[in-house]
């Protein structure tokens, strides 16, 4: 594996990792993770300490919309990329004390095989974690804890108190149905908090904002 560059999008903690395809006249290669390499990179926040504890894959059809998840007992960070298709990964800050509390990030993940570059993105704990399918598309995550039903809640995608203030106008225009909820989403997403009713509950307590070192 080959890592070309780490960027920090409007959150700090949020990380691209861009990686080298190596093509030729048929097709391409990568390897998509490399434990060594990940440690090598002193940027790069994932899988410092526990490494990959679960791996899953799915399939959405346009115009569904999954999240916005947590969990915590234990705590679940994520990897995630586009294996085919077309999605925004969607990210909203829950930790208490944070100066972006409540606020949204978005960032365009499209599969296009015919690039010599991939692109994985890192969801710390701390970050509610959402995907938006603008076309038929399968996606790959994996986690540095199992998941741990009972300990996970919803914040609805469409609470009208989230700040979606550092989503660039360009990209929310992708995800405009959000607002006037058209998209196929799973009630127990849709009814899920709002970002109020998920800070007055005693689950909101355990993300709380660090400064950085």
């Amino acid at each position: 594996m080959k890592i070309l560059e780490v960027k920090k999008l409007a959150f700090p903690e949020i990380q691209v990792i861009r990686f080298r395809r190596f093509m030729d006249h048929r097709g391409y290669y990568t390897e998509v993770f490399n434990k060594t390499e990940f440690k090598q990179n002193p940027e790069i926040a994932a899988f410092k300490k526990g490494g990959i504890a679960q791996s899953n894959e799915g399939f959405s059809k346009n115009g569904v919309i999954r999240g916005l998840h947590l969990q915590w007992d234990p705590f679940q960070a994520k990897l995630i990329r586009t294996l085919q298709g077309h999605m925004i990964d969607l990210f909203l800050d829950i930790r208490k004390g944070s100066p972006t509390y409540g606020k949204i990030g978005a960032y365009d993940m499209s599969s296009d095989p015919t690039l010599d570059i991939g692109e994985w993105i890192w969801i710390p704990v701390g970050f509610a974690h959402g995907v938006v399918f603008l076309e038929d598309t399968s996606l790959e995550y994996m986690c540095d804890t199992e998941w741990s039903p009972g300990n996970e809640a919803s914040i609805s995608p469409f609470a009208s108190d989230i700040d979606w203030s550092l989503v660039s106008p360009s990209l929310l225009s992708k995800v405009e149905n959000i607002k006037n909820n058209s998209l196929l989403i799973k009630d127990k997403d849709k009814d899920g908090f709002t970002l109020e009713q998920w800070g007055k509950s005693v689950n909101s307590n355990e993300f709380k904002y660090e400064q950085p070192s």
